[in-house]
């Protein structure tokens, strides 16, 4: 599978499925003035532009290696997902705001069968979307995706707890509408933060996580002519890591011998951990 390609699909369905919610849910809420619903249609002005972003940091990264870029231009997935956190964030506190003014100036909601009606469609969308996206992003292991599948996860909860605040309103309990606003912006703005926190670590070069470098180091000890390993480090390319470290070897072996040692080792790390793009290896004698 074209990781690039699918990427951009998954985007581009995404775009399309969030105006469609967008639209709906917009004209509902007003005419409803239903917090929740308005709310939930912010939600979906902001699953558009984190498609967006999808897209065009997909298309970044896509790009090859180049002299100015020796190691590829991956990093702009992290880039743009760290991009779309900050909107998330920033459009929570708005609805947070919206929600708070909601109660204490008793804006009630009209009920209307249509509230019902598009919570149910926004549902099904969304867990359309989720289920896409999120076998999507496990098969080609992109941050930007699963993003994505997460949104649109905490989007079936969203609205699941909006269809319950218009049916409490036929009952009267029409606070519960605020409320459920209230809830909806710290749902995105916690998951914001988990997205924004995810991006800033592989920006900020965080090394490949304890559980590969302990394939890794189980790699290296199946070679019995390595005595022992220095100098471990990682840094992210993209989606994947770039590994380096020292390992010794019996000094009355030759260049050539004690190189092929390390090269088979290359090929064999390379070969068993998808999450590791390179490989260097220093050769020193014991």
């Amino acid at each position: 599978m074209d990781r690039f390609k699918a990427t951009k699909r998954a985007s581009l369905l995404g775009i399309i499925g969030n105006i469609f919610l967008l639209i709906i849910k917009f004209t509902i809420g007003i005419i409803s003035r239903s917090q929740a619903m308005l709310a939930d249609s912010v939600n979906s002005a902001g699953d558009i532009l984190s498609s967006f972003m999808t897209f065009i940091g997909n298309k970044i990264a896509a790009k090859p290696s180049d002299d100015d870029h020796n190691m590829g231009h991956g990093k702009a997935e992290y880039i743009f997902s760290l991009l779309i956190s900050v909107t998330m964030i920033v459009v929570s506190f708005k609805i947070f705001y919206n929600g708070i003014h909601s109660l204490i100036y008793k804006e009630y909601l009209e009920f209307s069968i249509w509230l019902i009606i598009v919570c149910i469609i926004t549902i099904l969308v969304k867990l359309f979307l989720y289920l896409y996206t999120r076998n999507l992003s496990k098969k080609i292991n992109n941050l930007l995706l699963a993003a994505n599948s997460m949104d649109h996860r905490n989007d079936m909860f969203v609205t699941s707890f909006t269809l319950i605040s218009i049916i409490a309103s036929i009952f009267g309990i029409y606070w519960l509408d605020g409320i459920t606003g209230i809830g909806i912006s710290i749902w995105i703005c916690y998951t914001g933060i988990m997205i924004f926190k995810e991006s800033y670590d592989v920006l900020m070069d965080k090394a490949i996580s304890e559980a590969d470098k302990k394939k890794v180091l189980a790699i290296i000890d199946k070679y019995p002519e390595i005595k022992k390993i220095q100098h471990f480090n990682s840094t992210p390319v993209g989606y994947k890591y770039q590994i380096s470290f020292t390992i010794f070897v019996d000094g009355k072996l030759s260049t050539h011998e004690s190189h092929e040692i390390a090269d088979k080792l290359e090929d064999d790390i390379i070969k068993n951990i998808d999450e590791v793009y390179l490989c260097v290896i220093h050769v020193n004698p014991l």
